[in-house]
């Protein structure tokens, strides 16, 4: 590989790779497993690089490779298992809360109206540009804006109303 595409692969690397972390996170739904995911992603595309001729379409490259080893990992999964006789009685955090969180988030969103929801997820959670999400949703980087403004003015005031109401709660008790 030159020193010009290998350049060009660091920089894809440093610029998508938080995104492409959290897709490879919501296909495993484990931290660990999407970073080794992504990993061996990116590893294919570099051993790849070479053959791909259209650079705006390298994304779309590795996310698929990622659907397809992470395919590949659920299939042989089976396999890397093995019983034991004795499992060790730890203490381990069963996770409830932070399901609790993001089911509570995810309230909050479907709350929102339909454009400001989809302005918050595009911008926050697939991380786009204020220009991007005007060019998808077919308005204006102000419009994107003052959406995103009232969608987050609401989200807080409903998380201040919740902190309140959290608050009474525990008075009563």
């Amino acid at each position: 590989m030159s020193a010009a595409d290998d350049a060009d692969f660091r920089d894809f690397v440093a610029v998508r790779s938080r995104a492409l972390l959290r897709t490879a996170y919501l296909l495993t739904g484990d931290y660990q497993l999407a970073e080794d995911l992504l990993q061996t992603a990116l590893t294919k595309t570099y051993l790849a690089w070479g053959r791909i001729r259209d650079r705006g379409a390298v994304e779309a490259y590795v996310r698929t490779t990622m659907v397809t080893t992470q395919t590949s990992w659920w299939r042989t999964r089976w396999r890397r298992e093995s019983p034991v006789d004795h499992v060790p009685d730890l203490p381990t955090s069963d996770g409830a809360e932070a399901a609790d969180d993001r089911e509570l988030v995810r309230q909050h969103l479907r709350g929102l109206p339909t454009r400001q929801r989809a302005v918050v997820v595009l911008r926050y959670y697939d991380d786009l540009s204020e220009a991007e999400i005007a060019r998808i949703l077919g308005c204006s980087t102000g419009t994107v804006k003052s959406h995103a403004s009232r969608a987050l003015a609401t989200l807080r005031l409903r998380r201040a109303a919740e902190q309140v109401a959290d608050a009474s709660l525990g008075e009563e008790s």
